[in-house]
């Protein structure tokens, strides 16, 4: 358990769930802070248990009722895609007590296994959430804050920026542990963590027997983070069926491992790509499967751009879902070559945003998200030229760059 708590953004989601719902289920990749989470917010008032240890899980598959006897609610359940059949027994239990809320608290690292369970026997009981690794908000103790978008200062301003620190922060990525303790080896951390990834999701999930070979996948489809991703190109690399492909990637999405970023379709006449670009959800991990271990070769090495647009996705993705919102967010490419690597969609409008590893923002920067809002009109609001340098000023007619640090 790291030796410092951070404030996650999540908490007033939870506590409201808990406060309107029979239960909630709070899914995440390992290590992403759940338990640490449960046990801050309602610790003082909740049973726990987790059924990750052999003789628990035993017990609650050979006598459900009476392990749910033991347990009684109000009860914080970890880990609970160990013991899928305990889920109709807990709605057994629920509808015994309809009007209780906040009964069962349930966490899971993986969404596959239980979200079959789940809907047949906690639909309309328990509300879903994700908890993924720390934002860089909540990493900063900051968990509140608005993105630009969001708020009404939009004057030019100019912030102190660190790249070494930003290039470093990308290499530690969000997990908490590592945050908090950083005397920890980035490395060996990430290490340990894929393999224990490996043997207890993977495995756990599927039939893999070569997991040397599932972790070259992992390795391949790093490389090619933030592109438009070609099944046919990996299975040729690897020596694997196209649809051995596919389902290696299904189970990375299912566990929280990386992002499928779809491009955003609209009637404007003109043919859009239609093929899905992936990204690793933590830009750490992305940087350990890469071979990355220092922050200059990191940030300038061919990587580069791909890991800022990876730490910019997963700081949008985490803060919306972390505010229990399910965040709506495309890439806009046409056929013609015109491209924005983000479109977020937020309050009924498209927010346009184009990354860049300069520096040193310039006028010319902009032309694909002026592209963009001339397409889309009055759908489409101003958009942004995200990038490592240190002002906020404007790029043109409804353009602005904004530092990484102020997204």
């Amino acid at each position: 358990m790291p030796s410092t708590y951070f404030t996650r953004s999540i908490e007033p989601v939870l506590k409201k769930a808990a406060s309107e719902f029979p239960a909630f289920m709070l899914t995440g990749p390992r290590q992403s802070g759940k338990t640490t989470l449960l046990k801050h917010v309602f610790g003082k008032d909740y049973r726990y248990v987790s059924v990750e240890a052999p003789d628990i899980r035993a017990a609650a598959y050979e006598d459900p009722r009476g392990f749910l006897e033991m347990y009684q609610a109000p009860v914080i359940i970890d880990e609970v895609q160990n013991v899928p059949d305990l889920l109709p027994y807990i709605k057994e239990n629920i509808d015994n007590n309809r009007s209780r809320s906040g009964q069962y608290l349930l966490t899971g690292s993986r969404n596959l296994l239980l979200m079959e369970k789940i809907t047949e026997s906690l639909a309309g009981r328990a509300a879903m959430l994700n908890l993924l690794p720390l934002s860089r908000r909540e990493a900063e103790g900051r968990p509140d804050k608005p993105f630009p978008w969001e708020s009404k200062h939009t004057e030019p301003s100019t912030v102190k920026v660190s790249l070494h620190g930003i290039w470093e922060s990308f290499l530690r990525g969000g997990y908490p542990e590592l945050n908090a303790n950083k005397d920890r080896d980035i490395a060996l951390w990430h290490s340990s963590y894929i393999q224990t990834y490996l043997e207890r999701d993977i495995r756990g999930l599927r039939q893999i027997g070569d997991l040397s070979q599932f972790q070259s996948f992992l390795r391949a489809l790093a490389a090619r983070s933030a592109r438009i991703i070609n099944f046919s190109d990996i299975a040729r690399d690897l020596g694997v069926a196209v649809n051995t492909v596919k389902s290696w990637l299904s189970l990375l999405e299912a566990t929280f491992q990386i992002i499928v970023l779809r491009p955003y379709h609209a009637n404007i006449g003109k043919r859009l790509v239609k093929s899905p670009k992936v990204y690793f959800s933590d830009v750490g991990i992305l940087c350990y499967l890469t071979g990355l271990r220092n922050p200059e070769h990191a940030a300038a090495g061919p990587m580069g751009g791909q890991i800022l647009e990876t730490a910019i996705l997963s700081e949008i993705v985490k803060t919306f879902s972390h505010r229990g919102i399910d965040p709506q967010v495309y890439f806009w490419r046409t056929s013609s070559g015109k491209e924005v690597d983000f479109i977020v969609e937020s309050e009924g409008t498209l927010i346009p945003i184009e990354v860049k590893q300069s520096s040193t923002p310039r006028p010319a920067m902009a032309s694909s998200v002026k592209s963009f809002l001339s397409d889309f009109g009055e759908k489409a609001s101003a958009g942004y030229v995200v990038n490592l340098g240190d002002m906020t000023l404007p790029l043109g007619s409804n353009v602005t760059s904004l530092p990484y640090v102020e997204l």
